[in-house]
This record gives C-alpha cells, sequence and structure tokens, in this order.
C-alpha cells in the first residue's frame, strides 16, 4: 500500500505495509470512544519537550534486517536506535488502526484503553504502522528490556502509546526491546 501524501516510509519498510504517523480509526470505534481517545487531561508525569510529534520523520530509530540467526526474530525486522538514547526519553508512539473488536491473532495488537463498560480498545499494526510495529520482545536478546509501552496524553490531550527508554541511556547501535508481558505471550500458547 502506498504512504499518505508528503509522508515518508522509513528505509527498509516493506512495501506491503501502509506506513503511517497518525492512527487510523476502524469502524468499530465509536464516536464518543474517538472522544474519549483525542480530549483528556494531559499527563502531569511525562513531558512534553521530550515527545517526537508524529509529524515529523522520527530519527531516533532505524527499522533493520535481523540476520542472526540464533536471534528470535532471525529473518525478520527490529529497531535499533540511530543515535544515542537517554535514560526515560520518548522514544517514539506505538501507531496503528483503533479498534474495538477483538483481534486474538494479531502479533501487533496492544490495549491502547479500557473503558469503564469493559469494552477494550486497541491498537493494531499489523498491516498499517509506524517504526514501532518492529519492536521486538528482549526474552532471548538481553537479560532485560532498554525501553517500555507507556500511555500518556500529549498536550492536547490525545491518549498515546509510547515507546520509553528504560533507567539507563541506550546506545547508538543497540536494538530497542520491549517485555511484550506474559498475557502476550500466554495468549500464543493458547493459540498453538
Amino acid at each position: 500500500m502506498k504512504a499518505h501524501k508528503n509522508v515518508v516510509e522509513p528505509s527498509h519498510w516493506p512495501k506491503y505495509l501502509r506506513y503511517t504517523q497518525s492512527y487510523i480509526y476502524h469502524s468499530s470505534v465509536s464516536l464518543e470512544v474517538k472522544k474519549t481517545i483525542n480530549e483528556g487531561p494531559k499527563s502531569p508525569q511525562r513531558s512534553s519537550s521530550s515527545q517526537n510529534h508524529n509529524s515529523q520523520k522520527n530519527n531516533h530509530v532505524v527499522i533493520r534486517h535481523i540476520t542472526e540467526p540464533s536471534h528470535p526474530a532471525y529473518n525478520q525486522f527490529g529497531l535499533f536506535a540511530s543515535k544515542k538514547i537517554p535514560a526515560k526519553a520518548h522514544i517514539l508512539d506505538y501507531i496503528g488502526e483503533i479498534h474495538a473488536d477483538e483481534r486474538l491473532t494479531s502479533d501487533y495488537d496492544l490495549s491502547l484503553l479500557r473503558l469503564k463498560n469493559g469494552e477494550s480498545i486497541g491498537i493494531d499494526a499489523s498491516t498499517t504502522g509506524n517504526e514501532a510495529r518492529f519492536i521486538n520482545d528482549y526474552r532471548g536478546i538481553k537479560l532485560k528490556p532498554n525501553a517500555a509501552f507507556i500511555d500518556y496524553r500529549t498536550d492536547s490531550g490525545e491518549l498515546k502509546m509510547g515507546i520509553w527508554a528504560a533507567n539507563e541511556d541506550i546506545k547508538k547501535g543497540d536494538e530497542l526491546l520491549v517485555s511484550y508481558g506474559k498475557a502476550w505471550w500466554k495468549a500464543r500458547t493458547e493459540l498453538q
């Protein structure tokens, strides 16, 4: 799929995926839920000065093909630091299709919001997304993750799922690694 007008795909972006720098809403998402996502108080614990704004090209990361046979994502892709990233800094946001339907088989689906009525709103980057969809789990690569998924609200109040550096600097060339969480791994073993 082609990128949107004025949006440049990053190097090594697979041609079978749609690149986007902003949320795309699935028809399962109501207007009320869109409003909840787009309008809320700014997160007090996160500094907007450290945020990459999605309208700007992300220059903190690069997508690389993984060629090491011992790597759990061998012959797939990973996300790497293109320059040093300070501890606890915002790296980029996880962008994809916002949905309210179940997507049990997607390996690229994150929970964004759970509503009071129990409805779960997710971000699925299986067919459309940004560089963040290539971040791998740390298991089998390092002893611990060097980044984390943390939700926050921008200065305008939009709810985002950010990827933030952990408590130590990330060196240029290091692979960015998070924990997918026990629930993600449990769901994968149940599907087998």
